[in-house]
């Protein structure tokens, strides 16, 4: 993970929304096709791979998102040091992308995460979001990726009104500041 400066950097609490950037955190994109690749990422991981679309498998470190049939966005629960991170990227990129069962990037940088918690996030992504989350709000591990503010953004719910939401470095600050606008209004 390199070193950078976060633009987001505060957390922000309104009536019954609480928004706050979750660093450093280990992100992965795995994209492989066949059977082979996902045996070993459920091994290598210790978790299920997920196969249903918008669909997530977690243990007490990791979660694995699905995103489309060959790819899957793997994130760290807590914080992680570089030691890690860096262990579990070779690992996963030896017994996957050198064997050429498919490929892992690390993509810590590329992605921001933000956790939104409390009982209006719902109103606060309905806002700016046209994606319908009525079924999506009663589904813990539920994952989407959608339009928020008109930004590509991929949103998982972690548990009841508890999301992590994951969005381009380049538009983090735009987004954080339109939610908090948004969120005191709500």
């Amino acid at each position: 993970m390199l070193n950078f400066n976060n633009p987001v950097i505060d957390t922000k609490e309104y009536s019954e929304i609480r928004i706050s950037k979750t660093e450093p955190i280990l992100k992965m994109n795995l994209r492989g096709k066949n059977r082979d690749f996902i045996t070993k990422i459920g091994k290598e991981l210790s978790i299920i791979t997920p196969v249903d679309p918008n669909t997530s498998a977690s243990n007490e470190k990791l979660n694995l998102l699905w995103l489309s049939p060959d790819e899957w966005l793997l994130y760290s629960n807590h914080m992680i040091d570089l030691k890690d991170a860096n262990f579990l990227d070779d690992k996963l990129f030896n017994e996957i992308s050198k064997k050429k069962l498919g490929s892992v990037t690390n993509v810590s940088d590329h992605w921001i995460m933000i956790n939104l918690n409390g009982k209006k996030v719902f109103e606060l992504l309905s806002a700016g979001c046209p994606y319908n989350f009525n079924n999506f709000k009663n589904s813990k591990g539920a994952v989407t990726q959608t339009l928020f503010n008109h930004i590509d953004v991929i949103i998982h719910n972690k548990n009841v009104n508890d999301l992590n939401l994951f969005v381009r470095r380049s538009f983090s600050e735009h987004l954080f500041l339109w939610m908090n606008d948004a969120a005191s209004r709500i």
